[in-house]
C-alpha cells in the first residue's frame, strides 16, 4: 500500500489504451497504477521501490498462453503472497487451467465493467475470490431449459413459474437479483421457451459500455455521425431483430440513452445516429439489474415511464443463502458441466465438502459458487472433491452461524448418500440408515415409524428383517 493509503496495482500490458482504461477503473476504487509492458521489465519492476510496496497484478494476456503461464509462475516465485490475475479476450478454457495451475488467483473476461472490476480487486485483496469481474466459468455454455436449471426451494420455483408463463408471450421481462444468481440463466430459458427461439438472443451488459457509448452500441450510427465514427455500425437491437434483447445491468443505462430507449419500445422504431429515417424492428426485450430498480426511481436515477414499461412481468431470484437446501444438486451440476471443458476431468464431492459449501453464505451466488467448484477441480489431484480443496471457503465458513441443512444429511442422526470417493452409496444401506434414523426419531414407536415412512406395520417388519436391523436401533 503506498504511503497515501492507496492500493498498488502493477499493470503488465503492452497496449496503451488498455492500461489506462484499466488504471483509470482501478482509480475509482482508490488503486494506483504502475505500468509493466512486458515479461522482463515486469520481473525488473518486483525489485523497484513501487514493487515492494504492490498489493496486486494483473496481467492483460498477450502471445501464447505458455508465456502467459511462465510469467504467473514466475511472478508467483518471486511473490508468493501476492494476488495475481490474467485478464483476457477470448475466456480460453485451456487458457484459465495453464493460468490457474501457474498460481493465478483469479482470471478475468473483457469486457470490463466498474463494478465488477472492483469487486474483483477488493476480492483479491480479501482472499476470498467473491467477486470475481466476469469469471472463465460464465463462458461454459449454460443453456438450460426451464426443467433443467436445478433449485427445488419453494421461492425459486414460484420465480421460474413465473418466468415460464412469461415466455410464451412478446411482453417485456424485468430480472431483478443479486450479482451471480443466474439472471441471465433465466433470461437465455425465457428466450428458449419463447416463439422465438429459433432467433438470436443478443446480450448487452449495460454497464460495461461507457457512458458516450451507449446509444451507438444499442441504436447503431452512420458513417460520419459524430467524431471517430469512421464506419456504419449496426446497434444490437437490429442485430436482435425478430428475436430477444438481453439488457444486463439495466440500472448502468444514461438517462438520456433511457429516453431514446422508452421512444423504441414504444414504437419499435430505432433511430440510429446520424440516420435520416428509422427502421422498424420486432423485438422482445428482457431486462436485468441487481439494484432494486424502484429505489433508482425513487432516487431519480431511472426513468419511472421506462420503469414501468420494462416492469410487465417481474421475476425475483432469491440469493443462494435463501436456499441453501439447493446448493448440493447445484455443486454436483455445476461440476459435470465443468467436467466437460478442456484439460478437465469428472470429479466427485464428498459429504464433507458439500456440508462446507452449504455452510458458507455465498456473497458472490451461484457464480461465486461454479467458480470455487471451477478452481478446486483444475487443482484437484484425487478422485473427489474434499474440504480440503476448498481452503479459503474453510476459512471463512468460520464466521457462519447458522446451521448446516443439506439434502445429503439429517439435521437428526444424519444420512448420508455418498461415499468418501464422491460415489453414491448404494441404495439399500440408504434405506436401512433412513428407517435406524425414523426408530429412533419416533422412539421404538413401530406404528409411527411405518406410517411417517409412508408404509404398511407389516411392510416395515420385513424390511427390518431384509435388511438386518434390530427394532432397538
Amino acid at each position: 500500500m503506498t504511503r497515501n493509503g492507496q492500493r498498488l496495482l502493477m499493470l503488465i500490458d503492452e497496449e496503451p489504451a488498455q492500461r489506462r482504461l484499466v488504471a483509470a477503473l482501478a482509480a475509482r476504487g482508490g488503486w494506483r497504477s504502475i505500468f509493466a509492458t512486458d515479461h522482463e521489465m515486469a520481473i525488473a519492476m518486483l525489485g523497484t521501490q513501487d514493487g515492494m510496496q504492490l498489493d496486486a497484478i494483473m496481467l492483460d494476456h498477450w502471445g501464447t498462453d505458455s508465456d502467459a503461464a511462465a510469467l504467473i509462475a514466475e511472478l508467483r516465485a518471486r511473490r508468493p503472497a501476492l494476488p495475481i490475475m490474467m485478464l483476457t479476450a477470448n475466456g480460453s478454457v485451456a487458457a484459465a487451467v495453464d493460468a490457474m495451475r501457474a498460481g493465478a488467483t483469479d482470471f478475468l473476461v473483457k469486457p470490463l465493467a466498474p463494478e465488477r472490476l472492483l469487486q474483483a480487486l477488493d476480492a483479491a485483496i480479501a482472499g476470498t475470490n467473491a467477486g470475481e469481474l466476469r469469471p472463465l466459468t460464465e463462458k461454459i455454455p449454460a443453456l438450460l431449459a426451464f426443467d433443467e436449471i436445478v433449485g427445488s426451494s419453494p421461492d425459486f420455483r414460484a420465480a421460474l413459474a413465473i418466468a415460464a408463463k412469461a415466455a410464451r408471450a412478446r411482453i417485456a421481462v424485468l430480472i431483478e437479483g443479486e450479482s451471480g444468481v443466474g439472471k441471465e440463466v433465466i433470461a437465455e430459458a425465457v428466450h428458449a421457451a419463447s416463439p422465438r427461439a429459433k432467433k438470436a438472443m443478443i446480450s448487452v451488459n449495460c454497464g460495461a459500455i461507457p457512458a458516450n457509448l451507449v446509444e451507438s452500441e444499442l441504436f447503431g450510427h452512420e458513417r460520419g455521425a459524430f467524431t471517430g465514427a469512421f464506419e456504419r455500425k449496426i446497434g444490437k437491437f437490429c442485430d436482435a431483430d425478430g428475436g430477444t434483447l438481453f439488457l444486463d445491468e439495466i440500472g448502468e443505462m444514461p438517462l438520456d440513452a433511457q429516453v431514446k430507449l422508452l421512444r423504441l419500445l414504444q414504437s419499435g422504431d430505432v433511430q440510429p445516429i446520424g440516420a435520416r429515417h428509422p427502421r422498424q424492428v420486432d423485438v422482445r426485450v428482457i431486462a436485468a439489474t441487481n439494484k432494486k430498480l424502484l429505489d433508482e426511481v425513487e432516487a431519480g436515477r431511472f426513468r419511472e415511464d421506462l420503469y414501468y414499461r420494462l416492469n410487465v412481468v417481474q421475476v425475483t431470484i432469491p440469493p443462494l443463502r435463501e436456499r441453501t437446501g439447493d446448493i448440493p444438486a447445484l455443486a454436483r451440476h455445476l461440476l459435470a458441466r465443468i467436467a466437460r471443458q478442456p484439460g478437465l476431468r469428472q470429479l466427485g464431492i464428498t459429504d464433507d465438502a458439500l456440508a462446507l459449501l452449504v455452510e458458507y453464505d455465498w456473497p458472490g451466488n451461484v457464480r461465486q459458487l461454479q467458480n470455487a467448484l471451477f478452481r478446486a477441480a483444475v487443482l484437484c489431484e484425487g478422485d473427489a472433491l474434499t474440504r480440503l480443496d476448498f481452503p479459503q471457503i474453510a476459512s471463512l465458513s468460520g464466521r457462519v452461524t447458522r446451521l448446516p441443512v443439506t439434502a445429503q444429511m439429517a439435521t437428526s442422526g444424519g444420512v448420508t448418500l455418498f461415499r468418501e470417493d464422491g460415489n453414491l452409496r448404494a441404495l439399500e444401506e440408504i434405506e436401512a440408515d433412513v428407517i435406524r434414523l425414523a426408530i429412533g426419531h419416533y422412539r421404538g414407536r413401530m406404528t409411527e415409524v411405518a406410517r411417517r415412512l409412508g408404509i404398511g406395520r407389516s411392510t416395515l417388519y420385513r424390511k427390518l428383517g431384509e435388511l438386518g436391523i434390530d427394532n432397538a436401533a
